[in-house]
């Protein structure tokens, strides 16, 4: 079983309102219809709207912002990290209950990040880094495979 980040699924979800394009994952398509995917948007599940403002990770990298030493700030200067901690924790325990043991997620997302994200300064500049659920789902043993590599 596989939690996969919504948006790859086609769900409306991503900070600007759209979303992904699903007919590029035929992986995802097959493991959707094989229910072998469990969508989740960590964004949402963490009480953020859609659309929203975007969002980058600052002063540190994700398992700093899960341990209370970085934050994830909006463009606008607001600090929506615990809507970033809340949301992966409850994607986790999604992933969990439905036995769960691999993830295909966004890349470049503060979120949902495997490989990149970007550097915190709304400069469209990327960083070597993984997104909040990202790090959290490894931390617990899951194999985490980022969107490009499908």
């Amino acid at each position: 079983m596989y939690i996969v980040s919504s948006c790859l699924c086609g769900n409306p979800c991503r900070y600007d309102g759209s979303a992904g394009q699903v007919h590029k994952y035929p992986k995802i398509r097959e493991l959707l219809a094989q229910g072998l995917a469990v969508p989740v948007c960590p964004e949402v599940l963490g009480g953020l709207p859609v659309p929203r403002p975007p969002a980058e990770i600052t002063g540190g990298r994700a398992a700093d912002v899960l341990q209370g030493r970085a934050r994830v700030v909006n463009i606008y200067g607001d600090d929506v990290t615990q809507n970033y901690v809340e949301g992966a924790r409850k994607a986790l325990y999604i992933a969990l209950q439905a036995g769960c043991t691999k993830a295909v997620l966004k890349e470049r997302s503060p979120a949902c990040g495997v490989r990149a994200v970007y550097d915190g300064t709304f400069s469209n500049k990327c960083v070597p880094g993984e997104g909040v659920l990202a790090a959290l789902l490894k931390a617990h043993g899951f194999e985490v495979i980022s969107d490009e590599d499908l």
